[in-house]
């Protein structure tokens, strides 16, 4: 949000395409357009090869997380230089619940998937307040509302339906990875911001404190200068992540 108007932009070409099923992309009504991991990871590489992007930074916020691993998983890192998980979930399902992904998704996603609009709009209101450890200023919360509430109670539901562990895939990364992740988030807890690291040697945590799931929301000139460095360090030496310690 704040990015593509801040100095990130003027340094940077960046590229912030919709997830399937969200914002302006098609949304089909179909299960199988959204459980399967080859779909997610096609739309990534399809993204890199149609514009052209040279060894490109992968940021991954949320369920992003997720399609990015898939990507890495089908497509593997060659055509990348880096990524950087912003809260973003390496795991789903059951086995996740509680342990890595916490009370802010778990308490509000059922109300989220709820064909009943009235029940979606409070249930997201609700979802929106506890992506941040302080309230958004109301233009901010009010863009994020209309956004999220594009997206189909059912494509919702549909995204959730997966169960997945991507521990495996990161293990065999070696492209630096930059694990963004406020300490205050209650979605993707920090415990899976130390998965990450726990099954990836490449990557480091930047841990910003007081801050929930939205860090370039939440921190966003420290979250703009941090990318910018990981980015340029990437590309220059690939084989060392920077300390963000």
């Amino acid at each position: 949000m704040k990015q593509r108007a801040g100095p990130l932009a003027e340094r940077f070409r960046l590229v912030a395409p919709d997830l399937r099923g969200h914002g302006g992309s098609d949304a089909p009504l179909e299960a199988a357009q959204y459980v399967d991991g080859d779909l997610w990871a096609d739309d990534v590489a399809a993204i890199i090869d149609r514009l052209a992007l040279d060894r490109p930074i992968l940021v991954a916020w949320s369920y992003g997380g997720l399609v990015v691993c898939d990507y890495l998983r089908k497509h593997g890192q060659d055509a990348i230089a880096g990524v950087d998980f912003v809260g973003g979930a390496v795991a789903l399902g059951p086995g996740a619940f509680g342990s890595l992904i916490g009370p802010g998704f778990l308490d509000h996603a059922p109300g989220a998937c709820d064909a009943d609009l009235a029940t979606s709009i409070a249930a997201i209101r609700r979802f929106l307040k506890a992506c941040t450890a302080q309230p958004l200023a109301q233009d901010d919360f009010e863009v994020a509302l209309a956004f999220t509430m594009a997206v189909r109670p059912q494509v919702r539901a549909f995204l959730l339906q997966r169960e997945v562990d991507f521990a495996p895939v990161l293990a065999r990364l070696t492209v630096p990875v930059l694990v963004s992740h406020g300490r205050a988030d209650t979605l993707t807890l920090p415990a899976m911001a130390d998965y990450i690291t726990a099954h990836c040697r490449s990557a480091r945590t930047s841990w910003y404190e007081g801050v929930g799931h939205a860090p370039f929301l939440e921190a966003p000139e420290r979250f703009d200068r941090e990318l910018a460095r990981f980015a340029t360090e990437a590309r220059v030496s690939p084989s060392v992540p920077p300390d963000f310690s």
